[in-house]
């Protein structure tokens, strides 16, 4: 939310423009960098592979590793890029980079290799939210990464907060973490103190991803906004917004989703949700989306629910214009279930955020990747699922 002067755009101009510049020079830079090349358009499926976990409240490079939220894949380096999304609280906003080791056979290791700290328009690491109230800027809460296809520089988005009356955000930042650009954003996504309408709290940016191309990109609300419809209960679903942006933040179309009922019962007066939290575009129509439900047990005790789906938007209406989807009328984009991940019976299912494509397998197939949140507690733990992509 940073408004100081007009530098943002130009900011963003000149993010843009560089690499612009330089496909014009060495027509190769403009492929994108992504080893898939071009994802499969469409999923049959996704046949498990395995899975790796990391230790809970590892210490890497100074910082305690949890709240993994995110997660892509860099081809140029043969890396992923994994993020966090603790609110500065443990230590200041960052992304991790790892190297992951499989076949089409089996998920051998996950080896941390590096850690930035993600950085403010002024060059300062994000507060937390007692340091915020001294020293101002932005508190974090970063919910999805992505790799630039055009030059391997980062985007990351971030949830924003209600109570403080912060707004979700999309930034883009250089490999080491410097913010280079916020992208502009329509005002139907600002936050507002009434709740009437804009994002409800925690439910906003919760998955991005760049189109095959990379001239485009997705950004997904993980919930309805206030003027869209009612959350999700275990007896109906809800309507959230997937929007198309162009890289200089024209939004190019926005379409709504039918988000799922939630799949089990609560426990009585506990707490139970549903969302989208990832999405990565299959093509500039279609996209593969990760509801993730969590369910608060009687005993207080959560159990997570995933499913992804494969997205259609070519025949969904063009929802940009319209302020409110209550009461309007518009065609909602097609999902199909592609998976059920608690139908794998594995020991556990937990919080899974992030979700990317990754190398080729030996056979020509896409991998998948998914990784989930501990939320840095004790009774979760951070598990990354392998899949082969059945085109």
């Amino acid at each position: 939310m940073d408004k100081k002067k007009p530098t943002p755009m130009r900011r963003l101009a000149a993010s843009l423009v560089a690499p612009l510049v330089a496909c014009s020079l060495l027509l190769t830079a403009c492929a994108p960098l992504t080893a898939t090349q071009t994802p499969p358009v469409s999923i049959a499926g996704l046949r498990f592979i395995g899975e790796q976990r990391l230790p809970w409240r590892q210490q890497f490079q100074g910082t305690m590793v949890g709240g993994l939220s995110g997660i892509d894949y860099d081809a140029a380096t043969d890396e992923w890029v994994i993020i966090s999304d603790d609110r500065s609280a443990n230590n200041p906003a960052r992304y991790y980079r790892a190297r992951l080791a499989y076949d089409e056979h089996t998920f051998k290791s996950v080896e941390l290799t590096g850690v930035s700290f993600l950085l403010q328009p002024d060059g300062s690491t994000y507060p937390s939210k007692e340091e915020y109230a001294i020293r101002g800027g932005v508190v974090p809460d970063l919910e999805t990464i992505r790799v630039d296809p055009h030059d391997g520089s980062i985007w990351y988005a971030s949830e924003g907060d209600v109570a403080l009356g912060l707004d979700p955000f999309v930034r883009h930042a250089s490999r080491d973490g410097r913010f280079l650009a916020t992208l502009p954003l329509p005002p139907v996504f600002s936050v507002t103190a009434n709740h009437t309408t804009g994002p409800r709290n925690n439910l906003s940016f919760e998955g991005m991803s760049f189109a095959p191309d990379g001239h485009t990109f997705w950004v997904s609300m993980e919930g309805p906004m206030y003027q869209d419809s009612d959350a999700p209960t275990p007896e109906h679903g809800a309507v959230n917004r997937l929007t198309r942006f162009g890289r200089d933040g024209k939004v190019l179309g926005q379409y709504a989703y039918a988000l799922s009922a939630i799949p089990a019962a609560p426990g009585k007066g506990k707490f139970a949700d549903n969302g989208v939290s990832e999405i990565v575009a299959l093509s500039d129509t279609r996209l593969l989306a990760m509801e993730r439900s969590g369910v608060q047990g009687a005993d207080g005790k959560y159990k997570d629910y995933v499913r992804l789906f494969e997205v259609d938007t070519a025949d969904a209406s063009d929802i940009a214009h319209l302020p409110a989807l209550q009461g309007a009328s518009y065609r909602l984009a097609q999902k199909r279930l592609v998976l059920d991940v608690n139908q794998l019976n594995l020991p556990t299912v937990d919080n899974l955020e992030g979700m990317s494509f990754g190398p080729r397998l030996a056979n020509g197939h896409a991998s998948l990747v998914l990784i989930s949140d501990d939320n840095f507690g004790k009774n979760q733990v951070i598990q990354l699922l392998l899949f082969e992509v059945i085109p």
